[in-house]
């Protein structure tokens, strides 16, 4: 098949799933849909375990958008099939370039699309039969219906003429149904990678080249080596002592200094964020520095100590912050955010761990870069998995903790156990409670393609 028939085929699949439909299990649908194209067509590049492996996830992540329907199925729908058309179609581009790309590729097409003698084969005339239907049927046809629809909007007394004959018909649906589709459609099977792209990606590899890195320009380009070294050594030196006096007074305020339980909660979100927004800055200045020539530069290992050093100590910040949340939690019960809390520290100490090899394996920038999209989408994917309202709910529960009606109420896919824990403990979760069984009775009125499977299946 070539491009031309992915992008029909594909357009016309969007238009028969989503014509008249909410998003909801056609999403799944399309998902599983452009997975099993590209499974088909393109079987001679799936000899790689990435390739596999994103064939496995994209399958098992849209079963997730199936059952939830929900922001962070469908991030992890849109990345797992995004990622798996960027290794098919570019596998020798590091996965640091699949995002510009993307981006590229969706701005480019309101352009590209019209650019026909680029993707549309060279088709001729040649039977009487073919002009026959294009030139009697086709555009006839496309004339009368547009006009039909002008003139349907109007003039009331004509759309009236009609309504006993045609079918509950919106045209603005159709049309944005119809362009969006052959958009999407467009975009991710006619795949462009400029020139720039294939240029940039030896320069994003994650192994650094001791005699090209010598040449490339660093940060504080004013200054040469020996001065970069010794500003690196006192400005490590000088940021480990603040973080050791950090630490301890951070861990001294959290856990020896008693807070009024009115004031806990403002204190502990406040040093969580403090904290993770410390470790971003960390990872920041130390790639600043670790550029070029620096990272095979044999006079700079007390500086790579110092870095070193503070990257440990940065790992201590996030085992005390882990453990204040624990608390935190064990105080006040679980929430979304406090799980989130947990979500973010484990990234943050994937970034410290890689930060760390790319100084101590003399590393490219890039290196933590590819590294960190990869294990920020296999986070994604494993959230899309988990029903985090009914977790919070059945935990909260047992241990007595963040039991408010209202705030039970207004969590996601908790609906059982809320119904249960209310019915025994005769509780009301009042406007909150109502908003959501109305929403949940909405949802059960939907029609299939628009509907999540959970609520397919809820009593």
């Amino acid at each position: 098949m070539k491009k031309h028939h992915f992008v029909l085929i594909s357009s016309v699949a969007f238009i028969l799933l989503f014509l008249n439909q909410n998003i909801g299990l056609n999403l799944a649908l399309f998902g599983l849909f452009l997975v099993s194209m590209i499974a088909y067509f393109f079987k001679e590049r799936m000899g790689n375990y990435p390739e596999q492996i994103l064939v496995v996830t994209s399958i098992l992540s849209c079963l997730a958008f199936a059952w939830y329907g929900d922001f962070v199925s469908f991030l992890a729908v849109a990345l797992s099939i995004l990622f798996l058309q960027f290794r098919i179609q570019s596998p020798q581009l590091l996965i640091i370039q699949a995002l510009p790309i993307i981006v590229i590729n969706s701005l480019a097409t309101c352009v590209r699309f019209f650019q026909f003698s680029k993707w549309l084969p060279d088709a001729k005339i040649n039977t009487n039969l073919v002009k026959i239907i294009v030139a009697y049927c086709i555009i006839p046809m496309s004339f009368v219906s547009l006009f039909f629809i002008v003139y349907s909007f109007g003039s009331d007394h004509f759309s009236s003429l009609w309504i006993d004959y045609t079918l509950d018909f919106n045209p603005y649906q159709f049309i944005f149904v119809v362009v969006f589709g052959t958009y999407f459609s467009f975009s991710f099977w006619n795949y462009w990678v400029p020139e720039i792209c294939l240029e940039m990606n030896s320069k994003l590899n994650d192994e650094l080249n001791k005699d090209i890195s010598e040449n490339n320009q660093n940060s504080f380009a004013l200054l040469d080596s020996d001065f970069k070294r010794r500003s690196g050594e006192i400005t490590f030196l000088l940021l480990n002592l603040m973080l050791v006096v950090f630490l301890v007074t951070f861990n001294y305020e959290q856990f020896f200094e008693s807070i009024a339980s009115s004031k806990l909660s403002a204190a502990t979100h406040e040093r969580v964020n403090a904290v993770l927004f410390s470790i971003f800055l960390s990872i920041v200045v130390v790639l600043l520095y670790f550029k070029g020539q620096f990272n095979f530069d044999s006079k700079a290992k007390n500086m790579k100590v110092l870095a070193k050093t503070w990257m440990v100590l940065n790992g201590f910040l996030i085992v005390s912050t882990l453990i204040i949340n624990s608390e935190y939690i064990a105080f006040f019960g679980l929430t979304y955010k406090r799980l989130g809390v947990y979500v973010f520290l484990f990234l943050a100490a994937l970034s410290l761990f890689f930060t760390f090899r790319k100084i101590t394996r003399q590393k490219s920038n890039a290196y933590l870069f590819n590294q960190m999209i990869w294990y920020c989408y296999g986070v994604i994917l494993l959230c899309s998995f988990v029903n985090w309202g009914n977790l919070i709910t059945v935990y909260n529960i047992s241990f007595n903790k963040g039991v408010e009606p209202l705030f039970l109420s207004d969590l996601n896919f908790n609906d059982n156990a809320r119904r249960q824990f209310f019915i025994e403990n005769k509780l009301d979760g009042k406007y909150v409670e109502e908003l959501r069984e109305e929403e949940i009775q909405l949802r059960q009125k939907d029609s299939f393609l628009s509907t999540a499977l959970y609520y397919e299946f809820l009593k």
